[in-house]
């Protein structure tokens, strides 16, 4: 199964605020917030979310496409996902601005208080899907996540307009979105990836409520992170797949990207959802025990231990052979 990932290519700046960002808070000055936290800890890392699925669908042993905007900066980082069995054949490379920038501070009950900027990620409404359709000879999958919004609608265009599954992850780009934009998005979508806010934001967005969403979708995913993963689809009861806990969390950048990897790939060795999704909240958990969103170390032993251990021995036995070709 060919899969292409369509989303930002970024590099990460995470800083580690040792308090709590609601001890700061004064409610009845929320109109008027001037506040600065001094972090503790800096960390600049390669990101974005088409790269960090990418990264994640590579080290389980495909071979992703990344379609995305990149800057003058982007040699050694595309070097990195060769390395990681991307294929950035149709990445564009700026040759004016820099890699889009995402700046973080994550407090000590893993909250988030975060910056992106664009940069090169503005030109990626200028990549032709078509193209790279043509050259490797078919895609079976497209995943439209966060990018520039003209990018977004343009990439889902072009997949309906080729027949080819388009699985939608508009996630932080709901915020900039407008509830036709949100609907082209959505409508027709094979996959819809959500988390429990965004899902309510998706629906205020469109002006649909569960049902209507369902009715245009073939299944929505929606993760709800120390809480696992809910499988919508409609006419049939919805299956919750609890998470793979951990005590030794350590940075919750990247987690839901790495989760959607593990879903695809499961989904693209013909797994059922159920499967995938426990796939997926396995190397989520992985992922949210290291710094970085592409740092951690996937290792099939240690996979299928924790799905042994939360999903039971017939789930491990049923992913195992799909991990051989794992890096």
């Amino acid at each position: 199964m060919r899969i292409a990932v369509a989303g930002s290519i970024a590099t990460d700046h995470l800083m580690v605020f040792p308090g709590r960002f609601a001890d700061q808070l004064i409610s009845e000055q929320m109109d008027r917030v001037s506040l600065s936290f001094l972090a503790d800890r800096l960390e600049v890392r390669h990101g974005g979310v088409g790269a960090n699925i990418t990264v994640g669908l590579g080290r389980l042993g495909l071979r992703p496409l990344l379609i995305g905007a990149a800057g003058l900066d982007f040699s050694e980082y595309g070097g990195r996902l060769g390395e990681a069995g991307v294929d950035t054949t149709s990445v564009r490379v700026s040759e004016t601005l820099h890699t889009a920038r995402f700046v973080c501070t994550t407090d000590d009950d893993q909250n988030q208080i975060a910056t992106f900027y664009a940069g090169a990620m503005a030109e990626a409404g200028k990549i032709d899907l078509a193209e790279t359709h043509e050259r490797v000879g078919g895609l079976d999958l497209v995943l439209v996540g966060a990018d520039d919004p003209a990018a977004m609608l343009r990439h889902t265009a072009a997949a309906h307009a080729l027949g080819i599954p388009v699985a939608a992850d508009p996630s932080q780009q709901l915020a900039r979105l407008d509830t036709e934009q949100t609907r082209l998005l959505v409508d027709g979508a094979h996959l819809l990836f959500t988390n429990e806010y965004e899902s309510a934001l998706l629906r205020e967005r469109t002006g649909w409520d569960e049902e209507q969403v369902l009715e245009r979708v073939g299944t929505w995913v929606v993760t709800r992170a120390a809480d696992g993963v809910s499988i919508l689809t409609a006419g049939a009861a919805r299956t919750d797949v609890p998470a793979v806990l951990t005590d030794a969390a350590a940075d919750p950048t990247g987690v839901g990207d790495a989760l959607r990897a593990g879903f695809l790939a499961a989904v693209s060795w013909g797994l059922p959802y159920e499967r995938a999704a426990q796939l997926g909240c396995a190397l989520a958990t992985v992922v949210l025990e290291s710094v970085g969103t592409q740092e951690y170390k996937l290792l099939p032993g240690d996979l299928l231990s924790r799905i042994d251990r939360v999903y039971g021995s017939a789930a491990a036995r049923e992913i195992e052979p799909a991990l051989a070709g794992c890096a």
